[in-house]
Parts: C-alpha cells; sequence; structure tokens
C-alpha cells in the first residue's frame, strides 16, 4: 500500500483505540521505504505521544516486568516504558518496531500485550494504539519467522514506494529541490535495493534524505560531494546526482520566471525537471506571502509553456499537493487546464 493511504489507515486505527474498534496492525518493508516516519506522522498529526519500543534490543522481562516479594506472594513491576494514563497521557501510539528481528522468546511475551492489550495486571489505556513494522526474511537484515500466533493478532500490510508521495513529503520537509527535480528525472531511483549484492549504501527514502544533508554540508567542496553522495546512496546513483546537479549551472532564472518575465523552457529533459521542481519549491516558500497570487499565477503560466505538458501536469499536480485547492481560483489555473483538458480526460 501507498505511503498516503497508508497514513489513512493508521489514523484510522489510531481514532478506533478510543472507540473500542481498534486493530492492531503490522507494516511490513525493506528498509528505508519509511515505515517508522509514517508512524511518527500520525503521532505527530495527532499531537499525541509515541512510545517506541526497539524489540530487537529487549529481554522477555524487560516487557514483563521484573518480579518482588509482598509477603508471601509475588507482584510484578510494571516497565515504565509502557503506556500510562498518568505520565503519557489518555492517548497514543504503542510503536513495536523490528518486531521480526526480536528473538522469539521476545515475540511470545508480546503476544498478550498485543492481543489482550494487557500483561499481567497492566492494562494498555484504551486511547492507545498498537502499530508494529519490521523487515521481511528476504531483506537481508536479522529477522525471525514470525509464529503464527502472533502474525495472527495484526492486520498486515505492505509499504509500498510511490515517488508522487515522497515528493509531497519532501517539499513539506524542505528537501533540497535539486534531490526532487533528480527523483523526478529518474524515478527508478527513489528504491534500489538488491538483497543479493549486499550493497552497503543504496538508494531508498531514507537515504536520500541523507543525500540531501549531504548536498547542504559539501555543495562547495567539490572535490568532496560526489564521494559524500556516493556514500549516502550508492555508488552509481552518487555519480548520477553528482553529475546531473553539475548541469544546473545551465537552468534560466527561476525568480526571473516567478516575478512574470518571458523565460524560455530548457530543451534539455533534465533542466526541465529541475526547473518544475524549483518553480513547485518556489511555490510553497512565496505561499501566504502578500504577493502569493501573482506568483502563483505566473508558476501558473509557465506550465503552459512545457513542450511536453506531461510535465506541466506533474508540477502542478505536486504544487496542488503543496499549497492546496486555493490555487484552482486563480485565472492562470483555469487558463492551464483549459489548454490539458484532453490530456487529463485520457489520462482519466
Amino acid at each position: 500500500m501507498r505511503p498516503a493511504h497508508l497514513f489513512s489507515v493508521l489514523d484510522k486505527e489510531f481514532h478506533g483505540a478510543a472507540e473500542g474498534q481498534h486493530t492492531p496492525v503490522m507494516l511490513w518493508g525493506p528498509p528505508g521505504v519509511g515505515k517508522s516516519e509514517i508512524v511518527a506522522q500520525v503521532a505527530q498529526r495527532n499531537n499525541v505521544p509515541m512510545i517506541d519500543i526497539r524489540l530487537s534490543q529487549m529481554e522477555p522481562s524487560d516487557l514483563r516486568g521484573i518480579p518482588f516479594r509482598v509477603d508471601d506472594s509475588v507482584e510484578w513491576a510494571v516497565p515504565a516504558m509502557l503506556p500510562n494514563q498518568q505520565r503519557h497521557g489518555p492517548q497514543g501510539i504503542l510503536f513495536l518496531d523490528e518486531i521480526t528481528s526480536a528473538a522469539p522468546s521476545v515475540s511470545a511475551a508480546a503476544y498478550q500485550l498485543i492481543l489482550d492489550r494487557r500483561l499481567g495486571q497492566y492494562e494498555i489505556p484504551n486511547g492507545w494504539a498498537i502499530l508494529a513494522a519490521g523487515n521481511r526474511q528476504g531483506d537481508r537484515g536479522v529477522t525471525y519467522t514470525m509464529p503464527a500466533p502472533l502474525a495472527n493478532r495484526f492486520s498486515h500490510y505492505e509499504v509500498d514506494v510511490n515517488l508522487d508521495d515522497w515528493v509531497a513529503w519532501a517539499y513539506a520537509n524542505d528537501i533540497d529541490d535539486r534531490i526532487i527535480a533528480f527523483l523526478r528525472f529518474r524515478p527508478d531511483l527513489l528504491f534500489e535495493f538488491d538483497a543479493a549484492q549486499n550493497p552497503m549504501a543504496f538508494p531508498s527514502p531514507r537515504s536520500w534524505e541523507y543525500a540531501h544533508r549531504a548536498l547542504q554540508k559539501f555543495v562547495d567542496h567539490g572535490d568532496l560531494l560526489l564521494e559524500t553522495l556516493q556514500a549516502c546512496v550508492g555508488p552509481a546513483a552518487g555519480v548520477e546526482l553528482n553529475a546531473f546537479i553539475a548541469n544546473l549551472d545551465q537552468m534560466p532564472s527561476i525568480e526571473a520566471i516567478v516575478n512574470g518575465e518571458d523565460v524560455p523552457v530548457p530543451g534539455e529533459i533534465d533542466l526541465q525537471y529541475a526547473v518544475a521542481s524549483a518553480l513547485v519549491g518556489q511555490a510553497i516558500r512565496v505561499n501566504n506571502q502578500d504577493q502569493e497570487n501573482v506568483y502563483h499565477g505566473n508558476i501558473l503560466s509557465y506550465a503552459n509553456k512545457f513542450p511536453q505538458r506531461e510535465m506541466g501536469v506533474m508540477m502542478i499536480s505536486d504544487m496542488h499537493r503543496a499549497i492546496g485547492e486555493k490555487m484552482f481560483a486563480l485565472p492562470e489555473f483555469s487558463s492551464w487546464a483549459d489548454s490539458v483538458a484532453d490530456l487529463m480526460l485520457f489520462e482519466n
């Protein structure tokens, strides 16, 4: 399932916890596709805490608690990390990460917690959702086969990689426009992982964020930039990204386009992707400013100049996801929509 749809599912499951309609969810996927990030976004958008428990680092007693003697009986000290309404609040997310890397004895200790929402005398507060994530056995991680009794305690979703969803996330998190443009140009490199090759660095949604950081730190150090990019996304993807960035000195002025000047579209397809991504970035940066309608209108007008109308459709779609439906009220949007009406009808 693509991340945008999965986010909606998890959001519903979170709200279902308070209504007695919650089913624990297990997210499956290779490393770096954003499983933990999706869960964190659900918690952030609902303004609730997320307790992240890495089961691969646990012993059974870490969940069950430590026994202690009271008179002639034994009681259990509940681990402080488990959700507590007084300490953590009435609602939140209990996230059991790396659950497929946990030893079978730890998984067994989690059975009752996941299905019955309790361990001994401890009970998970009603408003807390239980979500889990792990890698598949073929993903070159330390994994155990999930026992059938544990698997049957979850609903299961596989996290797919989706470029549109990643681009929306990237704009919202200020990822460099050049990284976004490159992946629009080379979408197959958003995620490229072959467990049989035993790669150390490889392209993934997570590692492209690392490449963004490397670009901010080393863009003025040409002798280091290539190797730092390769260290993040692998040798081949690093070379391609470095070459793409080096070619961007031929880009037209983005500021001139936003200001409504007559700027021709570059002939090279990679530069067109770069211009489109940079314009979406500019649309976000001028959003809610005094002249936003003027700037947004100029960007919409430029969409009509691309020789391939699909490029304009891509740019306007990204712009819509980033700034919302208020751009529909601009006259330039109506003009652009009329020019691509036959294309949109055909695609739908």
